[in-house]
């Protein structure tokens, strides 16, 4: 067998021919799982390309063309502004590196196993928000950077660290006398509240937690246009506190929602209540949205630079394309953004 391409250039259909025995028709049916192959053939060939690093160009494209490549993003929801702040950043980034993208909002998919098959055909690199990624994904064929993903997931990862930025919104709350204080998620949002019970507790705080539905809905019922079901979470929470408030069962001085939208939400629904913030309940988010900057009083948050997001998964889908992190490589291979306390007018 040829040596491995990487050090004389990009890997090529044609070299995976040579290599395997075979014309560059059969790699094409063996690649794309066609038929009038034999399924020993196909398996060879399947081997030789893991082994060159190559993976298949997408709309034909040839790489003595010039043309650009393309990352398909995959986000939960572009009601949430959290996504298309997202996404424009990482458009951002991969236009300064020569690459297009596609967009795929994963509510709309039928499942994990067809979106990522959908997305083989459109993109050479898919990151984003990938949720259960099915256990016989062939990342050698379509790589997957997942963005606030687990290092063990054996994928590359662009990892999202709140420990510190946690620690200093419990030093600035307790030094603000807050001493009830209550967090709002969503049913799968427990993580963010461990993290900040934790905080809370090395200042001999306790935090409550109140969940909220995954997926609530407008006023006509329809989830779809809710405006996004974690603001109509934060103004539910917003109204059982006041409840609580005001039957005397228990105490809130101050509110951490899951993420600024979450915190958005509670805003509304005190001042819906005449509850004044920050003088009465504390409020924060998680994000660091510009929505946050135009609400009033305006949001304290636990902000991510977006931007520097967006330039690992990019950085990282371009390492993975261009062979530089082969298959099997990825496991452990992470990028860490760090989230920082900002304080504004709400807390």
């Amino acid at each position: 067998m040829p040596e491995p391409m990487a050090a004389r250039g990009r890997v090529t259909i044609l070299d995976v021919a040579a290599a395997a025995g075979v014309s560059r028709q059969t790699v094409t049916r063996a690649m794309n799982d066609m038929a009038e192959i034999a399924p020993a053939t196909r398996e060879r060939v399947l081997q030789v390309a893991r082994e060159l690093r190559y993976r298949p160009s997408r709309f034909g494209r040839d790489l003595v063309s010039g043309r650009r490549r393309t990352i398909a993003l995959v986000v939960h929801s572009l009601i949430n502004p959290y996504y298309p702040e997202l996404a424009s950043a990482v458009v951002g980034a991969a236009a300064r590196c020569g690459w297009n993208v596609v967009l795929a909002d994963s509510r709309h998919a039928s499942s994990p196993k067809q979106l990522l098959a959908d997305l083989g055909e459109q993109a050479d690199v898919v990151v984003g928000y990938l949720g259960a990624i099915p256990p016989d994904h062939r990342g050698d064929l379509l790589p997957l950077v997942v963005i606030d993903g687990d290092a063990g997931s054996g994928h590359a990862v662009v990892r999202f660290d709140a420990a510190a930025a946690m620690a200093d919104l419990a030093g600035h709350l307790a030094g603000a006398g807050v001493r009830h204080p209550v967090m709002a998620v969503p049913g799968s949002g427990n993580a963010r509240a461990r993290e900040f019970a934790a905080a809370m507790a090395r200042h001999q705080v306790p935090v409550r937690v109140l969940t909220y539905p995954e997926h609530g809905a407008g006023a006509d019922g329809d989830p779809t246009r809710s405006g996004g079901e974690d603001l109509d979470g934060g103004i539910s929470v917003a109204a059982a506190l006041v409840r609580e408030i005001q039957s005397g069962a228990a105490a809130t001085d101050a509110v951490l929602g899951f993420n600024d939208l979450t915190a958005c939400g509670l805003l509304k629904g005190f001042r819906r209540a005449g509850v004044a913030v920050p003088d009465q309940v504390r409020v924060a988010g998680i994000d660091g949205l510009s929505l946050g900057t135009v609400v009033s009083p305006e949001l304290t948050t636990l902000a991510l630079d977006l931007d520097e997001v967006a330039e690992h998964a990019v950085d990282l889908a371009i390492e993975i394309f261009d062979g530089r992190t082969g298959p099997g490589e990825t496991e452990g291979t992470a990028r860490q953004v760090s989230h920082r306390l900002l304080v504004r007018e709400s807390a």
